[in-house]
């Protein structure tokens, strides 16, 4: 979502400010802007059009400066505007970026305005702006220690002040927030960044800030404090050494990132497999085989594309590991009353380790007193790893475009191990079956490279839907959370409306939307249901609507007048969701390029969702 960097250093530092921006796009976002310190006060730059945009503007300006802040806003409160867009002044004295939601910022505003305070936008941002401004007498870290207990909701902020010069203050609460520390000819620079990855190339040495914590950085040096009560402790930090992949970010010989990030799957699955000799708790944690073993359910919390991943895992869970498993959506779990149960799994997926509704909704689990925890994360230095007292960590690599695909194809391999480590644990695993699961999911690279040689049959199918404003996306099973994993793909990067729903739900009110405009796509495998769903494509057939199948070889369904067939390599068994979600990305992918939407950055949307 929004995206932060800021820096001070004795050079100039804007071109890394531009650069980290640059390197937050794949965040998503509506706006963006720098502020710096320049000659005895504060000049900035902002746009609504892309970070390039920005950066000639910058170039035009003049601007330049050894302490600065920059921002990617995606709006929350306020339109997209240039008023809108962060940094935010007050007056001519404090200059503020902010990721996060005040949720108080109307009374705030209010109070402000009173004491003669004028609002330059709609944002809640802007409150925090005026209210350090407020409270300053000429110490910045001592306003903005004061102002943080004023604020309710999350925020990551960084600020600095006309008055003090090589001085930039970071603090989080519900918002990640790093530290970067210069090395090398960079030594005596310090960083602030919402990701590693916008300080790629500038510094690997790394600082995570935990939530309540404030940095002050300095020239010489910098300092953490931590709230306690109703004051702030002087804190140590762990410094990290993390190397952010910049490579993520060249095509090469791919449209876009998202093109890139499909046929980046059989490596990404095969790098997320390259140490699994054998089923074991141990993939999962040193205390996940006394953790396995206490359990006698699972709950799953995610959002979008991960749910959809943990609905595949119900279906799993509990045919194979025999044990009983919930799906809950988590921006609604943690505000309906549930029975909790203290021998329950509970399992976050989360590309980004960073997603406020999950790391909320893991908060309120353990709140109610579930204390095993365990993620499924891409990000191995992420909050939610750190929250959880065990973590799978998928091997995805860094995903730029916001529809997500490699992630969730990674997901899902993880959620397998899982599944077969937890029935192992239960005694529902053999040998044999160990051995054929282990034979499988070391195959699904090849697997997935084979479905990915469908593309030109996938292209076809895509300007005909690129001409529709409707579609129908059918599954049954664990194919059902494909399904409508697929039709999320082609409504978030195309803009065509497409829902989707269990085949055999048809005939209780979907079947009359059918028409010839609103093509139906069913997921269609080799397995027990597939005589269902046949007869499922009858009725659609009878009121003469279009389908486009993807079929497992041996399914014996042909293509005819309104019925077409794409047909997948092999038959999967259970990993067939795996390979099943392909083609719907490539559909998705084509028919969005065919439309001319932006592919990579769809509209209104983030690739890091960190506001509830």
């Amino acid at each position: 979502m929004c995206g932060i960097v800021g820096a001070v250093s004795q050079r100039n530092i804007v071109p890394v400010l531009i650069e980290g921006l640059k390197r937050l796009e794949y965040r998503g976002y509506d706006s963006c802007g720098v502020a710096v310190h320049q000659q005895g006060g504060l000049l900035r730059a902002r746009s609504t059009e892309r970070v390039a945009e920005l950066e000639r503007n910058v170039a035009t300006d003049g601007i330049a400066s050894g302490t600065g802040i920059a921002h990617t806003r995606w709006a929350t409160h306020g339109v997209p505007a240039v008023h809108n867009a962060h940094p935010h002044f007050s007056g001519d004295r404090v200059a503020l970026v902010h990721n996060g939601i005040i949720e108080n910022h109307d009374e705030l505003r209010a109070e402000l305005q009173s004491q003669g305070y004028v609002f330059a936008s709609q944002t809640d941002t802007e409150v925090i702006a005026h209210l350090i401004d407020r409270l300053y007498e000429g110490d910045l870290l001592a306003a903005v220690q004061r102002a943080l207990p004023r604020l309710r909701g999350a925020y990551a902020i960084a600020v600095f002040c006309r008055d003090e010069p090589h001085r930039v203050i970071g603090a989080r609460e519900g918002s990640p927030l790093i530290l970067g520390i210069g090395t090398g000819e960079r030594a005596g620079d310090h960083y602030l960044a919402s990701d590693a990855m916008a300080l790629a190339g500038v510094t690997d040495q790394i600082v995570y800030l935990e939530e309540g914590d404030v940095v002050d950085l300095q020239l010489t040096g910098m300092r953490i404090s931590a709230r306690r009560g109703e004051g702030f402790e002087p804190v140590a930090r762990e410094v990290r050494t993390v190397h952010a992949h910049t490579g993520a970010a060249e095509l090469g010989p791919y449209r876009h990132h998202m093109q890139k990030e499909i046929f980046e799957q059989p490596r990404a699955i095969a790098d997320t497999l390259d140490a699994v000799d054998a089923i074991s708790p141990a993939l999962f944690g040193a205390a996940a085989a006394d953790v396995f073993k206490q359990v006698d359910s699972v709950l799953i919390l995610a959002c979008g594309t991960s749910y959809y991943a943990g609905s595949v895992a119900k279906y799993w869970l509990e045919s194979i590991a025999k044990i009983p498993t919930a799906v809950e959506v988590a921006s609604e779990y943690r505000y309906r009353d549930s029975v909790p149960h203290a021998r329950t799994l509970v399992v976050t997926i989360t590309q980004s380790g960073e997603t406020a509704d999950t790391l909320a909704a893991l908060k309120h689990a353990r709140g109610l007193g579930m204390a095993h925890t365990l993620t499924v994360c891409n990000v191995a230095t992420s909050a939610m790893v750190r929250e959880c007292a065990l973590a799978f960590i998928t091997r995805a690599g860094v995903e730029i475009g916001v529809a997500s695909t490699k992630a969730f194809s990674t997901q899902l391999v993880g959620l397998f191990l899982l599944t077969l480590a937890l029935a192992k644990s239960r005694g529902q695993l053999n040998a044999d079956a160990e051995a054929q699961h282990l034979h499988a999911l070391r195959h699904l690279p090849v697997a997935v490279q084979g479905v990915l040689a469908l593309e030109p049959q996938v292209i076809a199918w895509a300007e005909v839907f690129a001409r529709k404003e409707n579609a129908l996306f059918l599954g049954r099973g664990a194919h059902y959370p494909i399904a409508l994993e697929g039709a999320l793909k082609l409504k978030e990067i195309s803009y065509i409306h497409a829902e989707a729903y269990p085949a055999g739900e048809l005939k209780h009110g979907p079947l009359a939307l059918v028409t010839a405009e609103m093509p139906v796509v069913t997921v269609a495998p080799n397995d027990a249901l597939l005589e269902k769903l046949k007869s499922n494509l009858q009725e659609v057939r009878a009121r003469g609507g279009e389908l486009f199948v993807f079929a497992d070889a041996d399914t014996r369904i042909e293509s005819g007048e309104g019925l077409h067939v794409i047909r997948m390599p092999e038959n999967y068994g259970a990993l067939s969701p795996i390979l099943h979600v392909v083609p719907l990305q490539l559909l998705a992918y084509h028919t969005a390029c065919a439309r001319g939407t932006d592919v990579d950055k769809p509209r209104n949307l983030a690739k890091s969702v960190t506001v509830e």
